[in-house]
């Protein structure tokens, strides 16, 4: 292979360890806060999958009331989404936007998470709370 040919593909070379190490702590340009925003989405995304899934295991014996939470997380799920968007709307085209949606849905599923773990705190006997106990 050619030096001239080996310099031109070195970029690429680097690119799989460059993109793996960004720091998020110190973004400082546009695209990495937009990175970061959507990993830090992707990661509540990731906890409140667990904490449904949680719930959804404590419903097993209960198919209406696992009908009744998928029917509510849709209805969240459409919510969310639909709040993000008009959120973030003042930015609508920028290259900020990511940021601004990201955060939303990121702060939005932040808040779902600890309404559901509430659901995991049941207590034996508590009429008001339609989750069972572990």
């Amino acid at each position: 292979m050619s030096p001239r040919r080996l310099l031109a593909l070195t970029p690429f070379l680097f690119a799989p360890i460059a993109h793996a190490a960004v720091d998020c702590a110190n973004a400082s340009d546009q695209a990495t806060m937009n990175q970061c925003a959507g990993q830090d989405f992707k990661a509540a995304d990731k906890e409140l999958n667990t904490v449904y899934q949680q719930i959804t295991a404590r419903l097993k014996d209960n198919p209406e009331g696992k009908k009744l939470l998928v029917g509510a997380q849709q209805a969240w799920i459409a919510f969310r989404d639909a709040e993000c968007k008009f959120s973030a709307s003042g930015v609508s085209g920028g290259s900020v936007y990511p940021l601004i949606y990201s955060n939303c849905l990121t702060s939005v599923t932040k808040v779902r998470v600890a309404a559901l773990k509430e659901y995991l705190k049941c207590e034996e006997g508590d009429m008001s709370c339609p989750v069972p106990g572990a």
